[in-house]
């Protein structure tokens, strides 16, 4: 049916989940339900194909077809023989699966993806006597197998390749930024083209690019060649074709977008990528170093990525996060600056009190993006005159209870993820009141008592610093004391043996020590004092 409706998930990037559900609530989407680098949703197949065209933070786009639950690979076989692939698959057509598993009980995620393709293939061997084959590379069917603990669910992946995957770039530089983290980042800027929008280090130009989508509301997805839904047996080309054609949404853009950077390579190829997306008439590049940057337009946010130390080098990294923090104070006071980076570090050498502070993924690497109001002075100037930063008073205006109270908002411990705040029309809403099991269900938390070890010192670390120290101490003083007797020893002119009548004892001469000319006289030859002869060899009988 057209207009059935069905479970969607659009899958995305750590710290985007929230981003992606806004976008999807714009699209109109319902039920909507953010999780762990996932948004699931409920729609219908022209959802699911505008998801695929308009959606800016979302990696790939799938259906569930199937859930079940399985505790070993034999278990996962049974289950998806079982299926009736006979919607969506024929022995003439071919399929590629995709597997991810975060489990205890599945070890290896290839063995579950072999197991699952011999289930599917035995299938129709069995009722057809042939089977469908696997191809990598353009299928026509392509499966998604999820499996958390036990939980398993079997997907159709209507996008195919990574929808990060545009299509606009024809080139790149070195460590290009993700197309949906970059579009994601500046989404989160709240910039929505209202004003001007500057990338000093711009690279490949994937941010100018992305920019210039958003404001002109120019859907990501027309670059592209072909998604994997157009290869589903229920594909609507017709329904495809007025939603690709359909440019009702997009808007003209009245600011501008700067790029610039240090390397010549890098903003040919940037204008290449502009000219392939069809923005060149939005954007504004040329080669400029950082550091020579001495104006910037009025009214605009900046947005940009400089080199981590981690793929791409520089040979004074702190001393390039210097200058930012420098170019930052004296060129472009008025402005909400956002910078992505991943070494602390280098945060430090900025020198700018950041107003928010984001954790973000950008692949592998645990990355801050933080944001820097930048203003004229002293920040204790500042905020005596303005009341400080405009995140921290838009805080206390939606909060006011929690900001009177505890002076912040109180976040839970070990939260992380960015906080949320009502819309401009929405109302402040005072918190349900909880009582009795409901209260302690969700407030209370039992603990069974711990057996400490005798043989442990839990004590706090001050106590166990300041006993060592104490005995440190008393040690020292035995030592001193240990030294000071025997000192009165050596100085005594007796020596104590239990006689008080005892002389005191003779001091042995001693030779005096050879010059360093002379040699020592040889022990073989030496007569002693009283001039007879030693030598045993020569001794008269």
């Amino acid at each position: 049916m057209k207009n059935e409706r069905f479970e969607i998930i659009a899958k995305t990037m750590q710290g985007l989940e929230d981003v992606l559900a806004e976008e999807i609530a714009l699209l109109g989407g319902e039920n909507i339900e953010p999780g762990r680098r996932m948004v699931s949703f409920t729609g219908d197949k022209e959802l699911l194909y505008k998801a695929n065209l308009q959606l800016r933070t979302a990696l790939r786009i799938l259906k569930p077809i199937y859930r079940f639950s399985a505790s070993n690979t034999d278990e996962v076989y049974d289950q998806i023989k079982s299926f009736n692939w006979d919607k969506f698959l024929s022995p003439d057509k071919t399929f590629a699966i995709d597997s991810v598993v975060y489990s205890d009980e599945f070890k290896h995620s290839k063995f579950v993806t072999y197991r699952t393709k011999d289930a599917i293939a035995d299938y129709f061997a069995e009722k057809y006597g042939k089977r469908p084959s696997v191809r990598i590379n353009n299928a026509d069917i392509l499966l998604n197998l999820h499996i958390s603990q036990h939980n398993c669910t079997l997907s159709l992946d209507s996008s195919g390749e990574s929808l990060h995957k545009r299509g606009y770039r024809v080139d790149q530089t070195e460590a290009p930024i993700n197309e949906v983290l970059a579009a994601g980042l500046i989404l989160k800027t709240g910039w929505r083209g209202d004003k001007n929008f500057i990338d000093p280090m711009c690279g490949s130009g994937t941010f100018l690019i992305e920019a210039a989508l958003i404001a002109t509301r120019t859907a990501p997805g027309i670059y592209r060649k072909d998604f994997a839904f157009e290869r589903w047996p229920d594909y609507d080309e017709e329904l495809f074709d007025r939603l690709y054609n359909d440019d009702s949404m997009e808007t003209p853009f009245e600011y501008k977008i700067y790029g610039s950077d240090i390397s010549p390579k890098a903003v040919s190829i940037a204008e290449r990528n502009i000219k392939s997306a069809g923005m060149s008439k939005y954007i504004e590049l040329n080669v400029q170093p950082f550091q020579q940057c001495t104006e910037a337009p009025e009214n605009g946010v900046l947005v940009t990525n400089p080199p981590y130390g981690e793929r791409i080098t520089s040979e004074d990294l702190l001393g390039l996060y210097s200058m930012i923090g420098e170019r930052l104070k004296h060129v472009f006071k008025g402005y909400d600056c956002w910078i992505i980076s991943y070494r602390d570090d280098c945060f430090d050498r900025i020198g700018l009190k950041p107003a928010l502070k984001l954790e973000m993924m950008n692949g592998a690497l645990e990355c801050q993006y933080r944001k820097y109001e930048i203003f004229d002075g002293k920040y204790r100037d500042f905020k005596q005159k303005t009341g400080g930063f405009r995140e921290k008073k838009r805080e206390t205006a939606q909060f006011p209870a929690a900001t009177k109270k505890y002076g912040r908002i109180p976040e839970k411990r070990g939260q992380k993820e960015e906080r949320r705040f009502p819309g401009e029309d929405e109302k402040w809403q005072k918190p349900k009141m909880l009582h009795g099991e409901e209260a302690i269900e969700k407030f209370v938390t039992f603990k069974l008592p711990s057996i400490q070890d005798p043989d442990v010192d839990n004590r706090p670390g001050w106590k166990r610093l300041r006993d060592r120290y104490q005995e440190q101490q008393k040690a020292l003083k035995e030592k001193s004391r240990k030294k000071s007797n025997d000192k009165e020893v050596d100085s005594s002119p007796y020596k104590k043996r239990g006689s008080r009548d005892e002389k005191p004892l003779k001091k042995a001469s001693r030779s005096p020590k050879p010059s360093f000319k002379e040699k020592p006289a040889n022990p073989k030859t030496t007569r002693r004092t009283t001039g007879k002869n030693t030598n045993p060899k020569t001794r008269k009988q």
